[in-house]
């Protein structure tokens, strides 16, 4: 997988998954809703980490700035 979200964007990531996480741990709501929350959480942090977004790549955008040449 080459990365594509630049550093912003996986910065911002970071920070919503550290927030879902955190209100789906202290916000009194439904369990399941506290489920989808915390998942959101997870998938925003792994793509921050990993640098990787699925979305992103379906279609074809990039805030990465290394370019990669293609083979």
């Amino acid at each position: 997988m080459k990365s594509n979200i630049g550093k912003t964007d996986r910065f911002v990531r970071l920070a919503l998954g550290v927030a879902c996480l955190i209100a789906a741990l202290l916000v009194n709501i439904p369990w399941l809703d506290r489920v989808f929350l915390a998942a959101a959480g997870v998938l925003s942090i792994y793509e921050a980490v990993v640098g990787w977004c699925a979305f992103y790549a379906l279609i074809g955008k990039n805030t990465c700035p290394i370019k990669y040449e293609k083979k």
